[in-house]
């Protein structure tokens, strides 16, 4: 509207310009009033006269070459204005409805980048569409028809392909009191659209981009909350060997999270444990040392009764009374073996021996100890091989000791107890093997623990505390190896010691 009221103003009191395309058939003596008039107004003394636009030439061609200078400095690169006298004849016409589309999306990077992601969601205006104008628009506008009218006016008109929407505005041309023309400025809602689907793709790319740093942000305390945790795990996991005991203390963190918390609670918790396996441990030394004193006083006691005249039946009890003292006794030995074991085992040095040897002559030992059973022993077929470890030879004495006594306990009588030595490349594996019933369910880690045994107690049979396996797999952590149990398919059980061989017979 504001583009065609400033060209209908330029063309204000000039109806020879508008008229001029008629010049050719009006009436001379009309066209003689016409400029004796304009003379006189050249003359008058009327100041305002200064000010009137100059007369308006009577040759069509040159009145529109002259309304199209006008139209030219008036016009805007997305507008098309029309100019039409009463008659609805085209006096001018300047300027076009589609804008020239630029090869590259106008803007900064944020502009391109959204126009890139978003160019299926978000349809831009087209300039393919067609600005002819129909042949009835002019006549049947009702923009112009209200211009005629005096009254300037807007409406809204689709294109004839339908792919635009065309807003007008036309206003009236005045010579005096008269309407002789309009003035018609044109444009398409496509630079509203095109600043609109701008606007939605920098909201879309914003929320893209708000998404894309809140998925970052919980991607990052999602990643470093889980590695907080796995290494909360780990701690808790490495903090007890696989025989239960405390290997380190956790360091509590010092987060003040939930995390941090439960870090600190585990770190606590495992200080409370050690201390009371600390004690677990010493407690068999301490009560053996406690016991043996009125265990001395019953022996000295018992000792002096014996020596003095009793009756026979007094006698009997004596004896009993002996038997149990002497029972108590293997116990206390017992129950602080361990304990001196692993004492001993800090100060103890180590040498390179042949464990080939230590195996043979235990066996030999063993089979003048217990005659009425069979040992089989199985080594190196090498004549004259040797197999070097590091370590003790008395204590592996001792660990094959255990083992053979577990054998002989568990084996059924008249079985062989078969021994066996083998040698890899890295390490040496010990065996003894027996025959009888297989081990219960879920013994198979427990029965290398403290105070775990599945003999059943007989009167006849010395106590048995449950410490055999458990000092053999002491004396196989000392020669940083493993020791295991596992089932015989025909019937029984075997217990393998893998120990690493000297580097000088690797």
């Amino acid at each position: 509207m504001g583009t065609a009221r400033a060209v209908a103003t330029a063309l204000h009191d000039r109806p020879g310009l508008i008229g001029a395309h008629e010049a050719n058939q009006a009436d001379p003596r009309r066209q003689a009033e016409e400029e004796l008039r304009r003379l006189a107004q050249e003359r008058g003394a009327d100041a305002s006269a200064a000010s009137e636009p100059p007369p308006a030439p009577t040759d069509p061609v040159q009145a529109a070459h002259e309304i199209s200078a006008i139209l030219k400095g008036l016009e805007r690169t997305t507008s098309r204005i029309w100019v039409v006298n009463r008659e609805f004849r085209v006096l001018a016409l300047a300027g076009s409805l589609k804008r020239q589309e630029p090869r590259t999306v106008a803007g900064g990077w944020i502009e391109r980048a959204g126009h890139l992601l978003f160019a299926g969601v978000v349809q831009r205006p087209s300039e393919d569409f067609d600005e002819a104008t129909p042949q009835d628009a002019l006549a049947s506008g009702k923009e112009i028809a209200a211009a005629f009218q005096g009254a300037p006016r807007s409406g809204m008109r689709p294109t004839a392909d339908g792919k635009a929407v065309i807003v007008s505005a036309a206003h009236p041309i005045w010579a005096g009191d008269e309407v002789v023309g309009a003035v018609v400025a044109e444009e398409t809602t496509n630079s509203i659209l095109s600043v609109r689907s701008r606007a939605l793709e920098r909201l879309l790319l914003a929320t893209l981009a708000a998404f894309v740093l809140a998925a970052a942000v919980l991607g990052t305390l999602a990643t470093r909350i889980s590695w907080r945790i796995r290494r909360l795990r780990d701690e808790a996991e490495g903090a007890i060997d696989a025989q239960g005991r405390i290997a380190h203390p956790m360091s509590g963190s010092r987060a003040g999270d939930e995390i941090g918390d439960l870090s600190r609670s585990f770190s606590a918790l495992l200080a409370r444990l050690a201390e009371h396996h600390a004690y677990l441990e010493t407690m068999a030394s301490r009560l053996s040392h406690e016991l043996r004193t009125p265990v001395a006083v019953v022996r000295s006691s018992l000792e002096n009764l014996k020596l003095g005249a009793s009756p026979d039946e007094a006698r009997v009890y004596l004896e009993r009374a002996e038997q149990g003292l002497a029972r108590l006794s293997t116990i206390l030995t017992r129950m602080s073996e361990a304990a001196r074991l692993e004492q001993g085992l800090a100060t103890t040095q180590r040498e390179c021996f042949d464990l080939a040897a230590v195996v043979s002559g235990c066996i030999e030992g063993y089979r003048v100890a217990f005659s009425g059973r069979v040992f089989e022993l199985e080594l190196p077929q090498e004549p004259n091989a040797q197999v070097l470890v590091e370590g003790s030879p008395d204590l592996v004495s001792q660990l094959l000791d255990k083992l053979v006594d577990n054998a002989k306990d568990f084996g059924t009588p008249g079985t062989p107890i078969r021994v066996r030595l083998e040698c890899t490349d890295s390490d040496a594996v010990l065996s003894v093997a027996n025959q009888g019933v297989p081990l219960p369910e879920g013994m198979r880690e427990r029965v290398f623990a403290s105070m775990v045994s599945m003999r059943k107690g007989s009167p006849t049979t010395g106590p048995h505390l449950g410490l055999g396996l458990h000092i053999a797999r002491l004396i196989t952590e000392f020669h940083r190896g493993t020791i295991r149990a596992e089932d015989l398919p025909e019937g029984g059980v075997r217990i393998v010691v893998s120990v690493p061989r000297a580097k000088a017979a690797q």
